[in-house]
């Protein structure tokens, strides 16, 4: 392990609870790789204290943080400045101390999700015809997002309350349409991808109940859930012989842009750091 000196560079993640963040392993793997003076740590504040957190790091005493739930929409109200994808978003999972004391927050969140699907779906191309996003909270809009600036003709969200997915068009423009669960079958037909933004469907007995036996046999079918690795959302997409991504593939290559934001420099390509989350899951269970 390379020595950690008093000029090491300082990031983390934050987030309520962080324990199971997997950010430290990928972070920390890449640091090591390549041989930086750096420390990547986990942070846990009270949900009250947030505020007072992020400021207390104003002028740079640390790199920058990845922010996780419950925090992405109050990093972006705390920040001076902000990304096109965090404001599109309305969410942060970065945000950057700068020297001045300002801070810069940005979300990654749609580049590793467009990353993932690059990587596990390469022959799906988001301009080809519409998207389906299931569910409407923050996730959703900024899958949203990234694939209207993809070029998607046309993204649907999917929602128990309409009234939400709603808002998300409101926000996104003419492009992204709402549609409630009971109309799930009319925003499947046509689609070239489907993808899950909610936390249903984990092994606590839930059951994301949507017809994806009305999608094309091209779709690609993806959950963001990353635990378990195969949910049972994707299980069944599989079963009907479509193709999936991984929402562990996500978070690596939304992880990605957030080394370069606090280290400045990529992470090295060599790391196998999937293999090192799945040994860290399969620790966790």
């Amino acid at each position: 392990m390379s020595p950690i000196t008093g000029k090491a560079l300082v990031a983390g993640v934050v987030g309520a609870p962080v324990r199971h963040s997997l950010s430290p392993v990928l972070h920390n793997a890449w640091i090591e790789a390549a041989r930086l003076d750096a420390v990547y740590a986990p942070f846990a504040p009270p949900p009250e204290r947030f505020a007072a957190f992020v400021d207390g790091l104003r002028g740079g005493a640390i790199a920058g943080l990845n922010v996780t739930l419950p925090f992405k929409e109050q990093a972006l109200a705390l920040a001076d400045e902000a990304s096109s994808p965090a404001a599109k978003a309305a969410a942060a999972n970065v945000l950057v101390f700068r020297a001045d004391g300002t801070v810069f927050a940005d979300n990654t969140d749609g580049a590793g999700l467009l990353a993932a699907f690059a990587a596990q779906a390469p022959g799906f191309d988001p301009a080809a015809g519409p998207v389906v996003i299931l569910g409407a909270g923050g996730a959703a809009r900024g899958a949203a997002a990234a694939f209207a600036d993809a070029g998607a003709p046309e993204v649907r969200i999917v929602n128990r309350t309409l009234s939400r997915a709603q808002a998300i068009t409101e926000a996104l423009g003419s492009r992204v349409g709402a549609l409630g669960l009971d109309r799930a079958a009319t925003a499947f037909d046509g689609a070239g991808a489907i993808v899950n933004a909610t936390s249903a469907g984990l092994a606590d007995g839930q059951v994301l109940d949507f017809p994806l036996e009305a999608a094309p046999k091209a779709c690609v079918v993806m959950d963001m859930v990353y635990k378990p690795l195969r949910t049972p959302f994707l299980a069944r997409a599989e079963a009907l012989g479509l193709a999936t991504v991984d929402g562990l593939e996500m978070l690596i290559r939304q992880a990605v842009p957030s080394f370069e934001a606090f280290f400045g420099q990529a992470p090295p390509a060599e790391v196998d750091v999937r293999a090192l989350a799945l040994a860290a899951i399969g620790a966790q269970a």
